[in-house]
Formats: structure tokens, C-alpha cells, sequence
């Protein structure tokens, strides 16, 4: 493997090295070191995506315009794929590759290589990461992927991707939120700054609620903290669904609870619920509260 990717040109080696990387200079390493008969021109149709592309969604405004650059000037800089069983699979190169679908082309100019599996998979979280418009969900799912595969710590990885520790664990726990909700992230209509201070809560229920109301009264990412920090909002608007402070401080007590005696905790209409499953579960919860049984 060391010597493949030595082969390959030190971006490569850079890329998947301990150091801080940059795909943009993995990429034009590639390109840079390539010979005139390396450039090849492939059809279009023989092209699919990196099976492990993390990217779900493209800004179609943003296609269309490097399709006209396209038709004007050509492909700047060529694709890189990889040869697989049928035709090729893309390494860099997707929004290219769309666009060029979108100008008319049939043939796009690439660079052939070759990777594994396993280097397919960092490459394409790797670009990702990097690129700017990758919507939050999409990136915090880069962000796990990566962590996962590499066997990373959060803290090795925010050194190896150039982040802050609290900006890989803020990104981390937005794939905590209901799929309702990191869909509306997806789509930019809950924004970053309000899905952060959303994942921060563990009842679904009461973040459905408050993304309700972040849509309909336009709350600011502020409003919000300070709903979550217990603090009272200013009452500009009427309140469609009333989440007040005693939602907020029910929360934080069935969360102590459940933290302290292992079980889920419900506080609703003025009554503490604990389930057990036996009557040995019963002791222990009696157990953990101190309580003692005469007879016993």
C-alpha cells in the first residue's frame, strides 16, 4: 500500500497521511503530474459516481452556470476516475461531470487511477468535507463516516481536518435530530445555528414543537438558545403551541432522573413515571433513591 500511493504522487501520500490535508492540492498534484497521454477522453455515459459519495443534493443555479462557462470555454481542468467492471467510476470531478451533461457533451477529458475501496470511501468524504456547499447534514455524515473508517478519536480528527473539537462534536450532533428536522436542514430551511442549538435536547417532541415554532415566528438562533436555556422570550408573538419554561424544566429533571437510576423517566400532569420490567429491576431503582423496604 505505501508503495502505491508513493506511486501515485505526494498529494496522495499527503492525503492520507496524519497531517492536516488539503484535497484541492491532492487533486492538482494529480492533474499537475500528469503526462499528455494520461488525459484521456471518456463518454459520459461510461461515468458514474463514487459509490461513496456522501453528497445528496447539488444547487441546480449553480450547475447550470458551469455549464454555460463549459459550452463558452470548455473543461477547464480534467476529471479524475477509476477504472472499474463497467466503465469508470468518478474520484473527482462530479459537478463537472454534471455540467457537462447539462452543456451537451458526450466525451469529458479524465485521468485514469487506481484505488481500493477503502480510498475511494476517504477520497470522496474528503472532497466533501472541503467543498463549501455541502449542506450540514450531509458534512456531519462525512464527519461520523470518516471517524468510523479511520478508527479516529474526535479530537484526532478535528486535528487532521484543521477543526475546532467543538465545531467536529457540534456537527456530530446534528445527526442526532429527528430525520423530519435534518431534512429542513437539507433543504435550507432550518439553518445551522438553529439545528446546533436543537440537537442539544433529547426529546423529539419538543424539538418537533420548536422547530414549528422557529418557522412560523421566524425565531432567531438566540430566541431559540434562550428557550433552551430557560429564559423567557420576548412576547411579540402569539403562542400556537405553548412550550413553556415547565416543558424546559420537565425535560432537565426526566433527564437527571434517567441518568441517575438507569431507566426512562416520564413527569406529565403533575406525576413521576418509572417503569421497571421485574420485580428485581423495582429493588434496584429502590435501590438507587435510597428508599428501604420494612421486612427486607
Amino acid at each position: 500500500m505505501e508503495t502505491k500511493r508513493k506511486a501515485l504522487g505526494k498529494g496522495l501520500e499527503q492525503l492520507f497521511s496524519n497531517e492536516v490535508i488539503n484535497f484541492d492540492n491532492f487533486e492538482r498534484d494529480i492533474v499537475d503530474t500528469a503526462k499528455k497521454n494520461d488525459i484521456v477522453e471518456i463518454s459520459l455515459d461510461e461515468i458514474r459516481s463514487n459509490p461513496y459519495q456522501p453528497r445528496k443534493t447539488f444547487n441546480d443555479e449553480s450547475l447550470q452556470e458551469l455549464a454555460d462557462s463549459i459550452k463558452e470555454y470548455g473543461i477547464v481542468q480534467p476529471i479524475i476516475v477509476k477504472k472499474s467492471i463497467k466503465g469508470y467510476e468518478l474520484i473527482a470531478g462530479e459537478r463537472r461531470t454534471k455540467a457537462s451533461k447539462l452543456a451537451g457533451l458526450e466525451k469529458i477529458p479524465a485521468i485514469v487511477k487506481e484505488f481500493n475501496d477503502q480510498e475511494m470511501m476517504e477520497i470522496a468524504l474528503i472532497e466533501n468535507i472541503q467543498r463549501e456547499d455541502l449542506n450540514p447534514i450531509d458534512e456531519a455524515i462525512a464527519y461520523d463516516n470518516i471517524i468510523k473508517i479511520g478508527h479516529l478519536t474526535q479530537e484526532e480528527f478535528a486535528k487532521k481536518f484543521g477543526k475546532s473539537r467543538s465545531h467536529v462534536t457540534n456537527m456530530l450532533g446534528l445527526l442526532k435530530l429527528p430525520n423530519a428536522t435534518k431534512r429542513l436542514v437539507e433543504e435550507n430551511k432550518l439553518s445551522m445555528g438553529h439545528a446546533r442549538a436543537l440537537s442539544k435536547l433529547n426529546d423529539e417532541n419538543l424539538i418537533h414543537e420548536l422547530t414549528d415554532r422557529i418557522l412560523k415566528e421566524s425565531l432567531s438562533v438566540r430566541d431559540v438558545e434562550k428557550i433552551i436555556q430557560n429564559e423567557k422570550l420576548p412576547k411579540k408573538n402569539a403562542l400556537s403551541r405553548n412550550l413553556n419554561d415547565r416543558n424546559i424544566h420537565y425535560t432537565i429533571y426526566e433527564t437527571i432522573m434517567r441518568e441517575k437510576i438507569g431507566t426512562k423517566v416520564k413527569i406529565k400532569n403533575n406525576k413521576i413515571e418509572i417503569p421497571f420490567d421485574r420485580e428485581k429491576d423495582l429493588e434496584r431503582i429502590l435501590d438507587i433513591l435510597g428508599i428501604e423496604i420494612a421486612g427486607d
